[in-house]
């Protein structure tokens, strides 16, 4: 592919860091896992990126990826739990935007979605994007009715897991 090409989606993807930010730390638990999820779904949206034909917004396309990646990703991280292996670092992200230490609200809703199964976390990933249910079911192949029902199971999932942990809003 041509510089022109890689600059492109270099930009493409810095307007949009928020949704890798946003996904690794909804799949990944320590700073090291989310490092190489981010090294990971950034890889996948690259070697993707010339079937990007720009039928939808770049953003529906970099979510689709994402979270399809981080579905696939720790998958093949619960086969080879022990072996640990360095992912290349070919693009450096900026996160200067995204510190979620700043709220600590956020840390505790992030602690807790970890014990979410990973359509429960797409559910509420797409959610707290501001899609809609149809754009949910859209995205994760269910009916417009099937992700408004998971997604409110997800929610009372969330609180149930809020209120056992004793965890204070």
């Amino acid at each position: 592919m041509s510089s022109q090409t890689e600059t492109n989606f270099l930009k493409l993807v810095n307007q949009h860091k928020g949704i890798l930010y946003k996904t690794s730390r909804i799949y990944a638990d320590s700073v090291e896992d989310r490092e190489d999820l981010q090294q990971e779904i950034l890889i996948q949206l690259w070697k993707s990126y010339q079937s990007f034909k720009g039928n939808s917004e770049f953003s529906t396309w970099m979510y689709r990826v994402a979270i399809n990646t981080a579905i696939t990703y720790l998958k093949k991280e619960k086969q080879r739990a022990g072996n640990h292996t360095e992912t290349p670092h070919y693009f450096e992200i900026q996160n200067e935007d995204y510190n979620p230490s700043k709220d600590e609200q956020l840390e505790i809703f992030y602690s807790v979605v970890q014990e979410l199964k990973a359509i429960e976390k797409a559910v509420i990933f797409y959610f707290m994007e501001g899609m809609s249910h149809k754009e949910i079911g859209e995205n994760l192949g269910l009916s417009e009715g099937n992700a408004r029902v998971k997604l409110n199971r997800t929610k009372e999932k969330i609180q149930q897991i809020i209120k056992k942990s004793g965890y204070e809003f």
